[in-house]
């Protein structure tokens, strides 16, 4: 098994606090949010760790392979996790430098048996409460039916009773299987798609979220892991101070 965290961006809602540092290495209690990061992941005996940076290129942590983003400024998320495309092989989580998770939430993405699995929280609502500088609105939410994956985007509203709605974390769990179809589908991708893409202008602006909604739209199956347990994202102020109160 080994990690893509995905650090290519400058944290930009966060102000001073990112002006001069990823936003990786801001501390929650006096220890780095990608510190606490690595510190889990080796906790369970992974130790192939990889960095996606961007504009910041130092960070310091010793015993990373790090891969330059060297055209961040020219895509989005999607386009920073391809740029480590000749790595993605064999059992990989990928991640984002900017979300904590517990140790229980970690278990259950390295117990899942399925190719393709994506992390979701159905008691998501509860973490959005007095969250004025990241609204509920931002939330990437997932639609689920019957247990399986319907779509993928922000702000979904469920048109039946058996629909249920969810937020996706971030992180990705790839099998070796689940490896090689993303990216041969995103290197089809590549050649085929000119314009719009999902909720992206085009392919190169796109998230994460928009190709697991192309992958779904293509029929190849991407399976919920419905997590238990606490975790956060950290993009604005309030985030960090929410943070310090969940991960001691």
């Amino acid at each position: 098994m080994k990690v893509i965290i995905i650090a290519a961006g400058y944290g930009s809602r966060l102000g001073n606090l990112t002006k001069n540092t990823p936003k990786g290495l801001l501390k929650i209690n006096g220890k780095s949010i990608l510190e606490r990061q690595i510190n889990l992941f080796h906790s369970k005996k992974i130790s192939e760790i990889n960095i996606i940076t961007g504009p910041h290129k130092k960070f310091g942590l010793p015993d990373i392979s790090y891969i330059n983003d060297k055209n961040y400024d020219e895509h989005d998320v999607l386009g920073s996790l391809m740029a480590a495309k000749n790595i993605i092989h064999g059992k990989i989580i990928t991640s984002y430098s900017d979300i904590l998770f517990e140790e229980k939430i970690l278990d259950q993405l390295l117990n899942f048996k399925g190719d393709i699995g994506i992390p979701i929280d159905l008691d998501w609502e509860k973490y959005y409460e007095g969250r004025t500088q990241h609204p509920k609105s931002e939330a990437d939410n997932v639609l689920l039916k019957n247990n399986q994956i319907i779509e993928i985007k922000k702000n979904i509203i469920p048109k039946n009773n058996d629909e249920i709605i969810g937020e996706f974390l971030g992180p990705i769990v790839f099998s070796e299987r689940g490896s090689e179809i993303f990216v041969k589908y995103y290197e089809k991708l590549e050649q085929s798609i000119h314009g719009k893409f999902h909720n992206a202008p085009s392919l190169k602006k796109a998230y994460l979220t928009d190709m697991i909604q192309e992958l779904i739209k293509k029929n190849i199956h991407i399976d919920p892991i419905i997590i238990d347990g606490n975790w956060c994202e950290i993009d604005t102020p309030q985030d960090l101070i929410r943070a310090e109160k969940l991960f001691n």
